[in-house]
C-alpha cells in the first residue's frame, strides 16, 4: 500500500501536526509505505516514513501567506498527480486529494465565529480579505471535487459544519477522533508532577489549579478567560496559561490591572505539558474555534475535569456536571461561574474518573487502526462501509 500525506509544515506545539505525527509513525509501523509531502517537517527523519520535498518559491517577505499556501497547494497537487499513489490523504484544503482530514476545522465556520468578535470594519475586512477569499474558493472546490472519497472528521461538530456549509453527504464524513498516549498521558501524573511544580510556581497545595494549554491566546479565549477570572468573587484559585503568543506580555500585563496577577502564571510554550497536567486540579479551554484540541484530550486522559465552549469540537466528550462544563466562549458571565463550578467539580474524584473514561477509547492503536481499515476499504474499491458509529 502507498500512501501520501500533505501537509505544508509541522509546528512541533500544533495539535493538526502531532496528529499527523503520530498517525505517519503508526503506519509506517504496520509496513505500509508512507511519503510525506511537505515544506517543512523537522521530525520526519525518526520516523520511518520517506519524505518528498515540495518547498516552491513563495515570493519573499512581499509575498505573503496567500502566495506561501496557493504555491504550496499549486506544488503539491503536481506531485500528488505525479505519484502514483494508492491514496492521498492532505491536511491541506488542496482540490484533488482522495482523502481530507478536516484538522484544521472548517474554514467557514471560523470565519462565522471570528465575525463575532469583529467590528463592522473588521467584518468588512474579513469579507474582502484575498487570503480569506482564496481559502474560501480552495475549501469549497475541495470538496466539490469528483476525487474526494473520504473526509476524516475529527469530532462530530467539524461534521456538522461540514454537511450544513458545503452539502457533503453524511456517508462520506468519517469520525476518527485524534489519538491519544493513554500510556503517557494518565492520572498517575499528579502523584508524579504535582508538588514540585505547585512548589516550584508558589502554589499552595489547597489552592485550585486550573489549566490552560494552547498557542494563539485570542482563538483559544485567554482574553476573556482572564475577565472572567477577574469577576470570580470569592474565588481564589490559580490559573496557569501554557503556549506562545506575540501579544503573551501584554496579557500578563492585563492580569495585573485586573487584579489577579500573583495567581496567573504565564508558562511559555513547553515541550512536554505532562507536569502541569500532573499539578492541575481542573483544564479550561474557552476557546473561539477549535475542531478537536489534543490539549484537552490529554487533559482528560490525565483525569482531569473540562471547562470548554460549545464551539469546541471537545464538547463531544463532556457531560455537563460530571466531568465538565460547556458555555458560549464569549459569554464571560458564563464563564466566570463556570471556573467557580470547574473548581468545585474537581474536588470530587469521580469527576477525574469521568474524564478519563470518555477518552478512553481513544488510544492511537484505536486511531491507527481506524485509519488502517479505512484505507483499505478504499483501496479494494467496496466503497467506506464504515462501522455506522463512525459515519457522522
Amino acid at each position: 500500500m502507498k500512501i501520501a500525506i500533505v501537509r505544508q509544515r509541522y509546528n512541533p506545539y500544533g495539535g493538526a501536526e502531532r496528529f499527523v505525527e503520530r498517525a505517519l509513525a503508526a503506519l509506517a509501523a504496520e509496513g505500509i509505505d508512507v511519503f510525506l509531502i511537505a515544506r517543512q517537517w523537522t521530525q520526519a527523519a525518526a520516523n520511518g516514513f520517506q519524505r518528498i520535498n515540495c518547498d516552491p518559491p513563495s515570493g519573499g517577505v512581499f509575498g505573503g501567506r496567500l502566495a506561501r499556501d496557493r504555491g504550496f497547494a499549486l506544488a503539491a497537487a503536481k506531485l500528488m498527480a505525479a505519484g502514483q499513489f494508492d491514496l492521498v490523504q492532505s491536511h491541506e484544503r488542496i482540490p484533488g486529494c482522495s482523502i481530507f482530514r478536516a484538522g484544521d476545522g472548517v474554514h467557514a465556520a471560523w470565519l462565522a465565529q471570528r465575525a463575532r468578535v469583529l467590528g463592522a470594519v473588521g467584518r468588512w475586512s474579513q469579507r474582502l480579505s484575498p487570503y480569506h477569499r482564496y481559502v474560501l474558493d480552495a475549501e469549497a472546490n475541495m470538496f466539490a471535487h469528483p476525487a474526494l472519497r473520504a473526509v476524516i472528521c475529527n469530532s462530530r461538530m467539524v461534521a456538522d459544519e461540514i454537511h450544513r456549509f458545503y452539502g457533503v453527504d453524511r456517508e462520506r464524513l468519517v469520525l476518527i477522533e485524534n489519538g491519544v498516549d493513554l500510556d503517557v498521558f494518565n492520572p498517575e501524573q499528579v502523584s508524579i508532577h504535582r508538588a514540585g511544580i505547585r512548589r516550584a510556581s508558589g502554589i499552595p497545595e489547597s489552592v485550585p489549579l486550573l489549566l490552560h494549554v494552547g498557542s494563539g491566546f485570542a482563538r483559544k479565549g485567554v482574553p476573556q478567560l482572564l475577565q472572567a477570572m477577574a469577576r470570580c468573587a470569592g474565588g481564589e484559585f490559580h490559573l496557569a496559561i501554557v503556549g506562545a503568543d506575540r501579544k503573551l506580555n501584554a496579557l500578563r500585563a492585563t492580569a495585573e490591572r485586573l487584579g489577579i496577577g500573583r495567581r496567573v502564571h504565564f508558562t511559555g510554550p513547553l515541550p512536554d505539558v505532562r507536569p502541569w497536567y500532573g499539578a492541575a486540579d481542573g483544564f479550561v479551554l474557552p476557546t473561539l474555534y477549535d475542531p478537536g484540541p489534543n490539549a484537552v484530550l490529554e487533559a482528560m486522559a490525565c483525569g482531569l475535569p473540562v471547562l470548554t465552549s460549545t464551539s469546541c469540537g471537545a464538547r463531544d466528550w463532556v457531560i455537563p456536571g460530571k466531568n465538565g462544563y460547556l458555555v458560549d466562549a464569549l459569554d464571560v458571565d458564563a464563564l466566570s461561574d463556570g471556573l467557580l463550578r470547574l473548581c468545585a467539580l474537581a474536588e470530587l474524584p469521580a469527576s477525574r474518573l469521568l474524564a478519563r473514561a470518555a477518552v478512553a477509547e481513544l488510544g492511537l492503536p484505536a486511531m491507527a487502526d481506524r485509519l488502517i481499515a479505512l484505507y483499505r476499504r478504499l483501496i479494494v474499491g467496496n466503497g467506506l462501509q464504515v462501522s455506522p458509529d463512525r459515519v457522522v
